[in-house]
């Protein structure tokens, strides 16, 4: 055993206990014959930083593989990175700009090599600090997206659905981020608030008879609208549905088409459709019977004006940036009399009326997306989510909290298709290859795609489609390159060119084949790859329930007929002290690491799992992270008080014997504390678990037990100066019995507390081959309770709990020592009475006094059937202290009225804040108790 140091210092130990633990393989411990426990890590971008989120994400995961390999499971934590298309082409593109550089500077090969070479310089940060906060992960077989075993499996994947038909090309809108020249997920637009306008306009109905009245925030896009909506039962447009209107600057002519997307209640109750560059839009022109073809498209991929495919917008707005080409249209607008202006309540005209627009930005980009009509690549989602509804319903995979089941059913039963292409470089590249129709006069073109693995099951796909040898089919890496080899080369030898689909694949597809792609599919063809599939649980925030969680259901249950994992639990935000969600632009972000450093990682991951609870969020509290630090030190202090006085490391798994009251009573408060963590974890309750042991560690071994026993170790240190003769088998038990709680209090606290539970585990004995990491979850053996003694010991709990209390309200001078008279006690109180004399002198500082109680003013308490009678006179000045309380319960009750007051008036509920209305509710619970806990302390004394 080493002697503890007196300070407890978190940074030390935790470097030199992670390298430790790594460095012995003990993440992953050699353990062939034991269960499969198995967890994925939600992989973190190959840019990321740790921040708040996953801190709380990876804590949780942690927790249960910890616990798992506790209880001797074959525990395994697979980890690795997402090669995150989008961010990571950003970050390297950055640094070729600093150089004076673009990527368009070198081929697609150059530029990925570069990223590679980013990659092994700088990407990963994120592993070292999950590291720091302590994350058991097999790090021996990381594993990244862009990998060569899991890319095959990302290529195999879509070709095999190709092949199924649960792929396919269309033209759709996408969410287009004009800056970075991609479509992207619903994920990565941002929606704000912004100042912006809504301009009134007026359609000429094409007979000359009228016009018809409608609004927009973007007047630009009038350019390819195809038709004006209004409500079926709207009786204002019954006789012009069916009738045409002439567009004002195109001249197009468009229909008035009956839909129940118009609102007849708001504005005209007409509305402009442009199909091509708004979702609602989109289905409402698909319902007239416009095919996504036929829709128009007026912005190239820069969000500039383009020419649509009727060539009917003026050249001057040809190339010019939509917000320069807004300024233009209604300038235009107003000139030829088209546009209605907007009058303020002043009697003012105005151009447009000014609104608050939700308006959608790239998240990386930070630019306005456009909803953008384009060929990509689809996953017929509806059809894979039909067995991930049922994998939910018939209980295959256990939602907790279960009330996310409604959103997961509602999403799945609606989903719409998936669109999985990218306009990037950097990504799994999309293994389909253009080429000609069978007719067509040139040797290439996008007419066919063939979609396979690699470049020469493409060859014999075309070879066989075109009815040419081999040998005759070429490849080139881009349309350009392609049609310039046809002409070179090709053109002569009656030969075909393809090219390959410039796109990637959306990082959520590749992602949601991680808990199969990871552990060896499709190579390893066992169904349950070893056991580990199904995952046993995943940890999710409820954020990517759609993006990931579902996605992997899907992916998991089509190709390897079963779901991904047994057990989704979905985790709230971290969200700032007010409840706000934390943003850089609020300046309300909190650096994980930075608690590390100040806190220790222990005290940080504490506070992650005490404050998470099913179906809430977690508001961030440092004040409460700093209490669980001042809670590892009092853990170290409470070891250090073992260690000095004897108290060693159990040298066996269950309870030893025990014949004292109070150490039966603490082994069994041990096993129950056990029965409550099993309950929890069983559950995935992460604050009930952490509460359990922080009560049990706190309140009932070092508040209580460590006290209780310090008469039966320490007999010298009587505060009176008395000895209570304690006999060596009493110690010895004692001792045996303190060092077996200590032991299950940092099994249990390991999962929570991993590097203190180490640090403490190694130093309370000598077990260099059994680290608590890898040791044993203790028994919840019921035989261990004894319910007399908990009886007993709990009424000298609340004994000693009454007296002190007592003694503060009566302003007892801490150190006087009163004589203890009892009435009407049974027999066997007064059998626990002596039996626990020396710990009530100890803890209370009363001494057992025979008889009546002398005639004055006492302190009287009732616990059960005895009353506690303590003489007061001659120890404080009985008439001020009446007056004192007598005072002060006149103050409490007058606050306790005057809030009371105050809550019963309803314009103070209706119009306070609601944070004012819960302190006064929480003020006034706090007064009510300090007067009657004031008044009870003026009874006492009669």
């Amino acid at each position: 055993m080493s002697e503890l140091p007196k300070t407890f210092d978190p940074a030390e130990i935790e470097q030199r206990w992670y390298a430790h633990w790594e460095a012995n393989g003990l993440f992953r411990p050699d353990r062939p014959s034991a269960q499969p426990w198995t967890i994925v890590n939600p992989p973190p971008n190959v840019t990321g930083s740790l921040h708040i989120g996953h801190a709380l994400d990876n804590t949780l995961q942690d927790i249960l593989v910890r616990h798992a390999r506790l209880k001797g499971m074959d525990a395994r934590w697979v980890v690795g990175m997402d090669h995150a298309g989008i961010a990571t082409q950003m970050v390297v593109e950055r640094q070729l700009n600093a150089r004076q550089q673009k990527r368009t500077d070198f081929t697609r090969e150059e530029f990925i090599a570069k990223v590679w070479e980013w990659k092994a310089e700088s990407g990963g940060a994120i592993t070292g600090q999950l590291r720091r906060l302590g994350c058991s992960m097999d790090w021996s077989d990381e594993r990244f997206t862009m990998d060569e075993g899991f890319s095959k499996a990302v290529l195999k994947v879509f070709v095999d659905l190709y092949n199924q038909k649960l792929i396919y090309r269309d033209k759709r809108l996408v969410n287009w981020d004009p800056g970075l020249g991609t479509a992207i997920s619903d994920l990565e637009v941002e929606t704000r608030e912004v100042a912006g306008k809504f301009w009134h306009l007026r359609y000429p109905l094409a007979d000359g008879s009228g016009f018809i009245h409608v609004a927009t925030t973007r007047p630009e896009t009038m350019l390819a609208d195809m038709a004006v909506a209004v409500h079926p039962t709207d009786e204002r447009y019954t006789a012009l549905v069916g009738k045409q209107v002439r567009l004002p600057i195109t001249g197009r002519l468009i229909p008035i088409v009956a839909d129940e997307h118009a609102d007849p209640e708001l504005g005209s109750g007409a509305v402009k459709i442009t199909p091509g560059h708004d979702f609602n839009d989109f289905e409402v022109g698909r319902r007239a019977g416009i095919e996504a073809r036929d829709m128009l498209n007026m912005l190239d991929a820069k969000a500039a004006i383009c020419q649509t495919s009727d060539g009917l917008i003026p050249a001057e707005l040809i190339g010019l940036d939509r917000f320069d080409a807004r300024e233009k249209v209604v300038a235009r607008l107003k000139e030829e009399g088209f546009l209605v202006a907007w009058t303020d309540k002043d009697g003012n005209e105005h151009d447009a009326e000014p609104r608050k627009i939700q308006t959608p930005f790239g998240d990386r980009s930070g630019v306005v997306i456009e909803p953008w009509l384009t060929d990509q690549w689809y996953v017929d989602a509806a059809t894979l989510a039909k067995p991930a509804i049922e994998a939910v319903r018939s209980g295959a995979t256990k939602i907790v909290p279960k009330s996310w089941e409604k959103t997961y059913f509602n999403w799945m039963e609606n989903i719409q298709p998936w669109c999985v292409s990218r306009q990037l470089w950097w990504g799994h590249r999309i293994p389909a290859w253009f080429g000609p129709s069978k007719d067509s006069l040139v040797g290439t073109g996008n007419a066919v795609n063939f979609v396979a693995l690699d470049e020469e099951s493409a060859r014999e796909q075309a070879a066989a489609f075109y009815d040419v040898p081999a040998d005759r089919v070429l490849f080139a890496s881009t349309p350009e390159l392609a049609a310039q080899l046809w002409l070179d080369v090709a053109k002569e030898q009656g030969a075909i060119v393809l090219w390959q689909d410039q796109d990637v694949l959306d990082t959520w597809f590749s992602s949601a084949l991680w808990p199969f792609a990871t552990l060896g599919w499709p190579e390893n063809d066992d169904p349950t790859l070893g056991g580990r599939y199904p995952n046993d649980v995943l940890i999710s925030g409820f954020d990517i329930l759609f993006f990931w969680d579902a996605r992997m259901m899907m992916q998991g249950l089509h190709f390897m007929k079963e779901v991904p994992f047994k057990t989704l639990y979905l985790h709230g935000l971290v969200r700032a002290a007010d409840g706000a969600k934390m943003s850089k632009s609020k300046g309300n972000v909190v650096d994980p690491l930075g608690l590390i450093d100040q806190y220790g990682a222990d005290a940080l991951r504490f506070f992650m799992a005490a404050m998470e609870s099913q179906g809430r969020d977690v508001k961030m509290d440092e004040k409460r992270v700093e209490g669980y630090r001042n809670f590892a030190t009092k853990l170290w202090n409470a070891a250090r008080f073992a260690q000095s006085n004897g108290i060693r490391a159990s040298e066996q798994v269950e309870p030893p014997a025990a014949t004292l009251a109070v150490n039966k009573w603490i082994i069994a408060e041990t096993v129950s504390a056990v029965q409550a963590m099993d309950l929890a974890f069983a559950d995935h309750r992460f604050d009930g678990a952490a509460n359990t042991i922080y009560q049990f560690t706190w309140s009932r071994f070092c508040d209580w037990y460590l006290e209780l026993i310090k008469p039966i170790i320490q007999p010298q240190l009587q505060p009176d100066g008395l000895t209570y003769l304690t006999d060596e088998q009493s110690k010895n038990e004692t001792r045996q019995v303190a060092g077996w709680v200590l032991d299950q209090i940092l099994v249990m606290l390991h999962p929570f507390m991993p590097f203190i539970t180490e640090e403490l585990w190694s130093k309370m004995g000598d077990r260099p081959d059994t680290p608590i990491i890898t040791a044993k979850w203790p028994m919840a053996d019921a035989r261990a309770l004894d319910p007399e003694a908990a009886q007993e010991i709990d009424w000298l709990i609340r004994l000693v709990s009454e007296l002190r209390a007592a003694r503060t309200e009566l302003n007892v001078p801490p150190g006087a020592r009163l004589a203890l008279h009892v009435r009407d006690a049974h027999a066997d109180t007064l059998e626990r009475l002596t039996r626990q004399n020396a710990a009530l002198s100890r803890l209370a500082r009363v001494d057992r006094a025979d008889g009546d109680s002398p005639a004055g003013g006492a302190l009287q308490i009732v616990v059960d059937e005895a009353t506690y009678v303590l003489p007061l006179e001659g120890v404080i000045d009985l008439d001020a202290e009446r007056a004192r309380l007598t005072k002060a319960i006149a103050a409490a009750e007058k606050e306790r009225d005057s809030l009371n007051a105050r809550l019963s008036n309803p314009a103070f509920a209706e119009k306070a804040k609601p944070e004012a209305v819960e302190k006064a509710r929480a003020d006034h619970a706090e007064k009510s108790a300090e007067a009657a806990r004031l008044s009870a302390a003026l009874g006492r004394l009669g």
